[in-house]
């Protein structure tokens, strides 16, 4: 069975809200919208976002980092928040394993924001309705868009290519390999929901600063010839390029 998903690499998401933005924008103008924006420009703005970006600082002083950790609905091939339901709202689709909401039979009862283990039900206060992420569902079952658009927004969005879509049944397809080469892990295993929202984990990269990256190629120097020659100093890497 396919389960179509989404694979967040946090090794490289700077946090942006790229993602956020452009969420906003496609789902308030098409199927799942208008999204309400709670006095956006007052002292306590809020409203309703299916995706959002939380940041962290982790370790101590001074060996601290800073996390974007972009959070979601997470799709689960067990989702908590289907059998709560009292109406039949929130349900399953067979043909891609993407969680949505029925605005028709939804009637704000938050059965299913209690049941969520992950917060990612948010309560639309001027329609009354659950709402979440829906995967931009209209967008990725357009036919009459070219294949390489059948992506969510915030996939587009993205600047850093921090978030892979994809059938994470397919072992063939490029989130299944990115999980299996990075160690990909999904969010609070224990509560048994099965996410099929994976995380990529962020690692230790190497950083090698040669000599010359220090020295700024455009010295003004150098157009006068003014530029000291360092007796004794090799050549450069772009000595070897060719």
């Amino acid at each position: 069975m396919t389960q179509l998903a989404l694979v967040i690499d946090l090794n490289v998401c700077v946090g942006c809200h790229a993602c956020v933005t452009s969420c906003k924008q496609w789902n308030t103008s098409g199927t799942a919208g208008a999204l309400v924006d709670l006095n956006p420009y007052a002292a306590d703005p809020n409203g309703t976002f299916f995706n959002r970006v939380q940041t962290f600082e982790v370790g101590e002083y001074p060996n601290t980092q800073t996390v974007h950790f972009p959070k979601s609905c997470l799709h689960c091939e067990d989702p908590p928040c289907v059998p709560v339901c009292p109406t039949g709202a929130s349900y399953k689709r067979a043909e891609d394993g993407i969680v949505l909401v029925d605005y028709d039979k939804c009637i704000g009862c938050k059965y299913c924001s209690w049941s969520c283990p992950y917060g990612a039900r948010e309560f639309d206060e001027e329609r009354k309705v659950m709402t979440k992420c829906t995967l931009c569902v209209d967008r990725v079952t357009d036919t009459k868009l070219p294949e390489p658009e059948r992506k969510p927004a915030c996939v587009l969005a993205c600047p850093a290519n921090a978030r892979l879509f994809g059938d994470v049944h397919d072992p063939e397809s490029v989130v299944s390999k990115a999980i299996a080469e990075r160690g990909g892990y999904q969010l609070m295993p224990e509560w048994g929901t099965r996410p099929a929202n994976h995380y990529l984990p962020r690692r230790k990269t190497e950083i090698r600063i040669h000599p010359e990256d220090l020295e700024r190629v455009d010295n003004p120097l150098k157009l006068d010839v003014k530029q000291p020659d360092y007796a004794g100093r090799g050549a450069g890497r772009e000595d070897f390029a060719t």
